[in-house]
């Protein structure tokens, strides 16, 4: 090793000393002013404050508007989302779309007063707030409550409500009505007119006729003008070159179902469930189908009770999609890979997974099968291939009579209206050939068409005879259009019940068959739709096993829980579906409790009438061979009345018999059983006429059996039944 001379010594002590005095400066030489403790940034500042305080969001975000919404199913978060686009392109205004699940309320008075709150909001069951506005709804009606003021004051508040229901329901908008009440009687002050969808008719077309006066009474209060905004995109698609294939969305509905990874299975994650049942439940010959799914739930954790709804979640049939694929030109780019990134988060998130594919959006995640709504038409004219399609759209638009007359009765999907629109033949499979292209942007289409959702049924099983078993009964829907000057009469399919039927043929290896057209000579011109049952990558077959996407939704909808109540179902057609799970319940109690006490052990129990309804008990009575086990096992506890609508026995005038005539007969048990017994009465069907039916028929006993009327007496006594939880209604319209 060489030896370092001295002058290297001195050197590289002189630097090891000057190298000790920088480091050590603050302490060798103090600094005349104070040091500056650092500060930490607020967590506001990082968007780590108070994650449920919306006031704050909007201060942040500089929003003017917050928007919550109360949905079930989605179509009030559709709305809501529609409501924000609006104000964005009239003027300029950006907004807070928000779950009310996830914020808290006690803020809602520090709402700044150049700011409004809308609120849209559906009502469930029987007059109930959506799950996800339980707690705003109590914020609002509950007189313990208070605001940060310390009170249960809103002075100034500026607010809007749009509400969505279905006339044939009791409580119609009962929610909407009662969020504007309670907020009027804090001193909040309601812009416009309070709307009211009726999803019994057309949701749309109130939504339509409602927003134009409330948006001119809005610029008014809040002192604004139309025009301050712009067409602006809300998504921007991005087609990608490569990407790991295993990493794209292909019809998956969530991150753990493409990954394969376990996890809790509910509406964010549904559970591709096999098939282990499928059968036709009406009899061979007749020209309509009611399918019976029993759905395999053992080992993924999900578990359900006699009276819940199972979602199903279904996709668009291939027709519609290779339709859509064609009239906006993608159908040789159907495989590309896209991604889709959100302009205004707040505003409008990407309504499903991705990066994905033109055809996976088009059969998976967005409702192509709806009638193509008004409003939609108008956006789509914009980019028409020619003057005429241009024309044709915009008088749509803007013509509701025309509107009504063409789309309405035509029941026309945005595919087939822009195949109408160019000239396009719609009654003949659609190709790249025979279909006009038209420029419209994806982002377009994914803005305007809503999510396609999943479809609910009633449980018709239980958990306690069939633990491993989710069992749906399914009537399927198909029906003419009607005929108008641009299409004659043609089938028209549910989504949801021809694709259960589909993996039913498919599952039981039988031909769907050909079914003719109303004016056709040929009886087999065409065939049901056809679906891509085998899922994502094939996902949904396993060997010879088909797999439905589910998940199961809670409901109140229960029996009493004990068996010496009296209970009175009622369930016409495919409303008997519930009741099959009631009585199954009944069964497996009745096993246990003779198992353990004797022969005897239903001696003391309720009567359980079930009155069920049909066409003919040769053609569409469900279940039928199991009924007569269910009395067996219930000792005569169980009795069935049934109604066949097309054959005798008739009315004395020839009219036909319908539940509520054969509820009428055994009038004596009823009274008995309601006001004596104390029993339950349950109604599940059609909410427009069966339900109503059923309920002046009910008032009528109830009034005369209590020595009064049925408008007064039997009015007050259903009512009460309603209160007590003695009469629930699972209906739909």
């Amino acid at each position: 090793m060489a030896v370092a001379s001295s002058s290297d010594v001195v050197i590289l002590a002189l630097g090891v000393a000057l190298a000790a005095a920088y480091l050590f400066r603050d302490s060798i030489f103090p600094s005349s002013k104070p040091k500056a403790v650092p500060v930490a940034p607020s967590k506001a500042a990082n968007g780590h404050g108070n994650p449920r305080d919306f006031v704050a969001k909007m201060k942040e975000g500089k929003k003017r508007l917050v928007i919550f919404y109360g949905s079930q199913t989605g179509t009030a978060e559709e709305y809501a989302i529609r409501i924000a686009k609006e104000a964005k392109s009239k003027f300029g205004l950006t907004s807070l779309v928000c779950d009310p699940e996830e914020y808290d309320f006690e803020n809602l008075d520090q709402v700044p007063e150049d700011c409004a709150v809308f609120f849209v909001v559906a009502t469930y069951g029987e007059g109930e707030p959506t799950d996800n506005a339980v707690e705003l709804m109590r914020s609002l009606t509950d007189d313990s409550f208070e605001f940060s003021n310390g009170e249960r004051k809103l002075e100034g508040l500026k607010y809007v409500v749009f509400s969505l229901g279905n006339r044939t329901y009791e409580h119609y908008n009962a929610i909407g009505r009662q969020v504007d009440a309670e907020l009027t009687k804090m001193g909040a002050v309601r812009i416009g007119e309070r709307g009211e969808g009726d999803d019994d008719k057309s949701m749309e077309e109130d939504y339509l006729a409602w927003k134009d006066p409330m948006w001119d009474a809005f610029a008014e209060a809040m002192g604004v003008e139309e025009g301050q905004g712009g067409d602006t995109p809300d998504f921007a698609v991005t087609e990608l070159d490569s990407h790991a294939p295993e990493k794209v969305y292909l019809g998956e509905l969530s991150a753990r179902a493409l990954t394969k990874t376990k996890g809790i299975h509910d509406a964010k994650n549904p559970y591709a469930a096999p098939v282990a049942v499928s059968r036709e439940l009406f009899q061979v010959g007749g020209d309509r189908n009611c399918v019976h799914v029993e759905l395999n739930i053992e080992g993924s954790g999900i578990t359900y009770q006699h009276g819940d709804h199972v979602g199903v979640w279904p996709l668009n049939p291939d027709v519609e999609v290779d339709r859509l694929l064609c009239a906006l030109g993608l159908y040789d780019k159907k495989d590309t890979v896209i991604n889709v990134d959100s302009l205004d988060p707040a505003l409008a998130k990407v309504p499903f997974p991705v990066p994905t594919t033109y055809i996976s959006v088009l059969r998976h995640y967005i409702d192509i099968s709806a009638v193509a709504g008004r409003q939609i038409l108008g956006v789509l004219s914009k980019f028409a291939p020619s003057p005429e399609a241009e024309s044709f759209l915009k008088n749509l638009n803007t013509d509701k009579e025309e509107y009504a007359a063409i789309v309405g009765s035509g029941c026309f999907k945005v595919g087939e209206i822009l195949q109408l629109a160019a000239g396009n033949n719609i009654s003949i499979p659609p190709t790249p050939a025979n279909t006009t292209p038209w420029a419209i942007p994806f982002d377009i289409i994914i803005s305007s068409i809503p999510r396609l959702q999943p479809r609910y049924y009633s449980i018709s099983s239980s958990p306690k005879l069939n633990t491993t078993s989710v069992h749906v009964t399914a009537v399927v829907l198909k029906y003419d259009s009607v005929a108008n000057k641009l299409a004659a009469p043609r089938h028209v399919y549910g989504v949801g019940s021809n694709f259960l039927l589909n993996i039913k043929y498919a599952a039981n290896h039988d031909e769907a068959p050909l079914i003719s057209t109303s004016d056709s000579t040929d009886p087999a011109s065409i065939s049901l739709p056809k679906y891509a049952i085998e899922g994502p990558r094939g996902a949904h077959k396993q060997d010879s096993i088909y797999k439905i996407p589910i998940h199961v939704r809670r409901s109140t909808f229960r029996l009493p829980t004990n068996p010496k109540s009296p209970v009175i179902m009622v369930g016409p057609g495919t409303g008997v579906a519930p009741f099959r799970g009631f009585v199954q319940e009944r069964v497996a109690l009745a096993r246990r409790t003779i198992e353990k006490n004797g022969p005897e052990a239903l001696a003391d129990w309720g009567r359980i009438s079930l009155f069920y309804g049909c066409r003919k008990s040769t053609e569409d009575f469900l279940y039928l061979d199991e009924w007569p086990q269910y009395t067996e096992e219930l000792k005569g506890k169980f009795t069935m009345h049934c109604a066949f609508s097309r054959e005798p026995p008739y009315k004395a005038d020839g009219s036909k018999i319908y539940v509520q005539d054969l509820i009428w007969e055994d009038r004596k048990n009823i009274a008995d059983s309601i006001l004596t017994g104390k029993g339950y009465v349950y109604i599940c069907g059609d909410a427009k006429a069966m339900s109503k039916a059923v309920e002046e028929v009910l008032a009528k006993i109830l009034g005369e059996a209590k020595g009064g009327s049925a408008e007064v007496e039997g009015a007050a006594e259903l009512k009460l039944l309603k209160e007590r939880s003695r009469l629930m209604l699972d209906v739909w319209s």
